[in-house]
């Protein structure tokens, strides 16, 4: 009997650790049907929470939306493996982006001439990552650089490393956008502890990653930061655009407080770095 009871107790106690183990591994994360119960220290003399901070993704969607293979980068030949494309894991809820038709041929052309400048005509050629334009939203949310969240109470700056880019999220003083631009109009509202953007006013010449994956114009983006931890944000976005997708589709990571003592955002003013790329060719050659 006593044997017959240490075995029941050893079955039990392996079917507790089983059931614990697929909680943990196999079951919904935040973000997959789960509501975080975390709730966020508030901003000094308000009840919304306070996201100021340093932030960054640690996603390889600045590379491809989706699922990608290692892939080598420019000019193998000279550099080795600097510039290699890391594997990674998509972004995109269903791993799947609704093109039309047209646009997912022109997704294709934009691949096939990635690094290729007409500098007659930039805007239509070649990555804007490359060129040192601003990114873009929602790119510049998971661009392989840090950016920092300054918040107030009516007004939420956000500002990227890369190429000095930054947005203002307005939280109050709601309105159209007066002309589009890179990084679009940004009008907030809190949804409980949740923060939701609207997005519009861009200006259609961005690039979503290195894949070639774009919109026009007309994309509007509604996005929501939610805190699920004291320094881990949900980034969700719901992107729209009748004239390049079938239907809206999703994307969502987390977004991580940098925790270094001396943090601080850097200048990466790449500018510099361009010019004989973009304008090269344009060189008067001399005659010998």
């Amino acid at each position: 009997m006593r044997a017959r009871v240490k075995g029941l107790l050893a079955t039990l106690a392996l079917a507790a650790a089983a059931a614990l183990f697929v909680a943990l591994v196999l079951g919904p994360t935040v973000g997959e049907g789960q509501t975080s119960t975390y709730r966020a220290p508030r901003l000094p003399g308000t009840q919304s929470p306070n996201f100021n901070g340093v932030w960054q993704a640690f996603t390889t969607a600045n590379w491809d939306l989706l699922d990608h293979s290692a892939q080598p980068g420019p000019y193998p030949q000279l550099v080795g493996a600097w510039g290699v494309q890391p594997e990674g894991r998509g972004i995109v809820e269903g791993n799947e982006i609704p093109y039309k038709p047209a646009a997912l041929a022109k997704r294709k052309a934009n691949f096939d001439g990635r690094l290729k400048i007409d500098p007659q005509n930039l805007h239509d050629s070649g990555d804007l990552e490359a060129k040192c334009y601003l990114p873009g939203v929602p790119r510049a949310m998971y661009s392989p650089y840090p950016f920092q969240i300054v918040q107030s109470r009516d007004e939420i700056l956000m500002a990227f490393e890369f190429a000095s880019a930054h947005r203002i999220v307005h939280m109050k003083d709601h309105r159209q956008a007066p002309v589009p631009s890179w990084m679009g109009w940004s009008n907030g509202h809190w949804e409980g502890d949740t923060l939701v953007v609207d997005v519009t006013s861009q200006n259609g010449n961005s690039w979503f990653d290195r894949a070639g994956n774009f919109a026009s114009e007309t994309l509007h983006v509604v996005e929501r930061y939610t805190a699920t931890g004291p320094d881990h944000l949900l980034y969700e976005a719901t992107l729209e655009d009748p004239a390049t997708f079938t239907r809206p589709w999703r994307i969502s990571f987390p977004l991580y407080r940098r925790m270094e003592r001396n943090i601080e955002l850097s200048e990466m003013k790449c500018v510099d770095f361009v010019e004989e790329y973009l304008y090269g060719t344009l060189r008067k050659k001399t005659a010998r």
